[in-house]
């Protein structure tokens, strides 16, 4: 099986720990970081190398549109968000 390493980038922290619950029920998906920020995505990114992102849109200070920018990604990317107007 097909093993992913997950990082879950969002500023809030009840909406990691529902997203990392719900994760729970595949198995080939490994959580291996949190972030809630880019400054703090940035380093875990480089960190883990991670093969899957699921990444908040709308968070203080930088998006998940300007992360983006930033990296050399190999990821996958699923955008979360509790806004309707980026859904």
């Amino acid at each position: 099986m097909v093993r992913f390493k997950t990082i879950i980038i969002d500023d809030e922290r009840l909406a990691r720990n529902d997203l990392k619950n719900m994760l729970l029920e595949f198995k080939n998906i490994d959580v291996v970081g949190e972030a809630d920020s880019v400054a703090s995505a940035l380093k875990l990114i480089d960190a883990k190398d991670p093969d899957l992102l699921f990444l908040d849109i709308q968070m203080p200070g930088e998006s998940g549109f300007e992360l983006l920018d930033k990296i050399d990604l190999k990821a996958k990317v699923i955008f979360v968000t509790a806004f309707d107007e980026y859904a």
